[in-house]
């Protein structure tokens, strides 16, 4: 059986790898290691990866583990869920990986200008009813490019048909430059496994995406779903424009949910 909550929430203090500022936090002390995550924690100067919306944490675990040269920072809200990745870092002895468990929307608030140079949106909720809550809105890339060097890059992979064509349209709404996209990563020509086949990349070797699989992963692919990636850079320069388009809705809702609405487009 499995530990519960609280306990698991008791342990998450005692670990030296996870940082919890919940707004409650946030809103009465400022965060200390805030442009000091590679002098304080890493140790290094290696470039600093986010996961955002990471919920167990698998994914920056395995990523910690392929890419050892990259720093990775998991972000969820959810503690119980975190204490699966940070404890399973422990075990595995992964120095270059951490967990910060917040709310997304303060992101900015932890990272100074320039400090981070990828961010990660796995299977993030496509937020179909509310624009400003998808992870790949105007609201969030603005706040990304607070602490994201100029021309950084973000990754997108999800099952949603609706949040890929939002953000798709998005990019090309704001030109911004796009890296590699994909509806199908898995069936995609384009695309090479490695050697040891942890790493896709190109015939020419200019676009590389870790074939990582979470457990949520693995269930919609057995469903039949597939499995769509985006590759695009963020310039610092201009103004955001929100796509005036309207998406036709994803026709079920991840973990086996109903969709929320009974419409058939949003935009």
């Amino acid at each position: 059986m499995g530990k519960g909550k609280l306990e698991k929430f008791a342990e998450l203090e005692t670990f030296g790898n996870v940082f919890q500022y919940p707004y409650s936090v946030i809103s009465q002390r400022p965060f200390e290691m805030k442009a000091r995550w590679r002098d304080d924690f890493f140790k290094n100067d290696h470039p600093i990866v986010l996961e955002l919306g990471c919920g167990k944490g698998e994914y920056a675990v395995e990523l910690a583990r392929l890419c050892p040269e990259k720093n990775f920072i998991g972000v969820d809200i959810k503690g119980a869920r975190l204490w699966t990745g940070a404890s399973q870092a422990i075990r595995d002895g992964l120095k270059n990986v951490a967990f910060l468990r917040t709310n997304i929307e303060f992101i900015d608030h932890f990272f100074a200008a320039d400090e981070v140079q990828e961010i990660w949106l796995t299977f993030s909720d496509p937020q179909m009813k509310n624009p400003r809550k998808r992870l790949t809105s105007t609201f969030f890339l603005e706040r990304y490019r607070r602490f994201l060097v100029d021309e950084g890059i973000i990754h997108l992979k999800t099952d949603s048909n609706f949040l890929f064509t939002y953000t798709d349209f998005l990019v090309q709404a704001n030109q911004l430059p796009l890296a590699f996209s994909t509806t199908d990563l898995y069936h995609d020509d384009r695309l090479r496994p490695s050697a040891d086949e942890k790493m896709f990349s190109t015939e020419n070797g200019e676009v590389q995406t870790p074939n990582i699989q979470t457990y949520y992963e693995q269930m919609w692919l057995s469903r039949g779903l597939p499995i769509k990636y985006m590759q695009f850079r963020l310039p610092h320069d201009g103004e955001l424009l929100e796509p005036d388009v309207e998406i036709e809705l994803d026709d079920y809702r991840s973990y086996h949910r109903d969709k929320r609405s009974s419409k058939d487009r949003a935009k």
